[in-house]
């Protein structure tokens, strides 16, 4: 059997990013084969993740590919915060995300990146000693408009738009952080579900008592068009200047969806 000498244990750890005792080991139960002892050890990473699949992940990060008219969110949840910090998990995150802008989808992807991630995320978790997990991924492709994203907090929450008639990058940058600070829940009073708003309409009219007709219809609409000022991006307070709208704010843009994630939200 060939010596395992440190320079073999380096070359191990170098092309599987695994700890120096595990590769020493692997090395030492295979007789020195450096692509048996690499086997050995995707095995046994394998065998780790199992063991920590069934601990919580509650935290994580969320990266953003954007590239024109396509864009892409991708989610990795982990344990702890520290290892959310960790160099080598975000950039695992970054190459994921990038990597959803290939595929054919215009919607959720989550299933092509958790194949696509599986065998590098198990070789993290061997070595971070942390269970993780690949959460939610998105693809969009713009029909006649660009997308773009905003990441806050290095990841915790994102936004990503796609939207057309934007005056700059700046504009559709603004509109994102405006959507992660106030959380709409829709693009305008015209995509609100019919039902909805009749229960909004119901439950105001209960505020409103016994009003005489002649005015309870006029109070009635003040009030749902207060609640479309709330929950409706373009009606919203605009964040740059309260006193205008979004709408208002940003004349020509047209946003045709948006998503808000906070890390660990669907778990």
């Amino acid at each position: 059997m060939p010596e395992i000498t440190a320079a073999l244990v380096k070359e191990l750890r170098d092309k599987t990013d695994a700890g120096m005792m595990d590769c020493k080991k692997a090395l030492t139960e295979t007789g020195g084969d450096m692509n048996k002892a690499i086997e050995h050890l995707r095995k046994s990473g394998a065998a780790k993740a199992e063991k920590k699949s069934g601990r919580s992940v509650k935290e994580g990060l969320i990266a953003a590919h954007i590239d024109g008219a396509t864009g892409v969110l991708a989610e990795v949840l982990c344990e702890t915060d520290f290892v959310a910090k960790n160099e080598k998990f975000r950039e695992f995150i970054r190459e994921l995300a990038k990597s959803g802008a290939s595929t054919a989808a215009d919607g959720d992807i989550s299933a092509e990146l958790k194949a696509k991630g599986t065998e590098k995320l198990t070789q993290m978790i061997a070595v971070i000693g942390e269970n993780m997990q690949i959460g939610r991924a998105i693809r969009w492709k713009s029909a006649a408009g660009v997308c773009a994203a905003y990441l806050h907090m290095g990841g915790k929450i994102a936004v990503m738009i796609d939207a057309e008639g934007a005056k700059d990058a700046t504009a559709l940058n603004d509109v994102c952080m405006h959507i992660a600070a106030f959380s709409p829940k829709y693009v305008g009073p015209e995509d609100v579900p019919a039902d909805i708003i009749a229960k909004e309409k119901e439950i105001a009219s209960s505020q409103l008592g016994n009003k005489p007709p002649q005015i309870l219809g006029k109070i009635l609409e003040g009030k749902i068009n207060k609640w479309f000022s709330e929950v409706c991006l373009m009606r919203q307070p605009w964040i740059r200047d309260d006193k205008t709208s979004t709408e208002k704010a940003n004349p020509g843009l047209k946003v045709r969806r948006f998503v808000r994630w906070q890390v660990g939200e669907a778990s």
